[in-house]
């Protein structure tokens, strides 16, 4: 865990907790697990999947009803990020503000960090 005594590894707005406890309360979800993975055109992406069984490896993060687990290998890129969930005339989705992001791509889809 890269974690700092009595802070929490991400932070979830309102709109971001409400969501993802939504999301939860369908199937009987445990949370939403999220971490990063190669690909895109800056080289990373994050990744999204429900979760039936919290893995003891996980990093957790609970707020507001909702829970986030955080993929260990994952733990050091999202440190810090705020999660929030925006909708907007054509689409919505998750948006991550992370500080530790160096560049993203013009799609917004793929995020670069100074360690890749």
């Amino acid at each position: 865990m890269f974690g700092i005594p009595g802070k929490q590894a991400v932070s979830m707005t309102t709109a971001a907790a409400t969501q993802i406890a939504n999301l939860m309360g369908r199937d009987g979800h445990q949370g939403l697990r999220i971490g990063v993975k190669k690909g895109g055109c800056a080289g990373m992406e994050y990744t999204m999947e429900y979760v039936t069984e919290v893995d003891p490896h996980d990093e957790v993060v609970e707020q507001d009803g909702a829970r986030v687990l955080i993929a260990p290998m994952a733990q050091m890129f999202l440190f810090g990020t705020e999660i929030d969930y925006q909708t907007s005339l054509l689409e919505s989705g998750f948006v991550f503000n992370n500080p530790n992001v160096t560049e993203s791509c013009g799609c917004g889809e793929s995020i670069k960090f100074a360690d890749t």
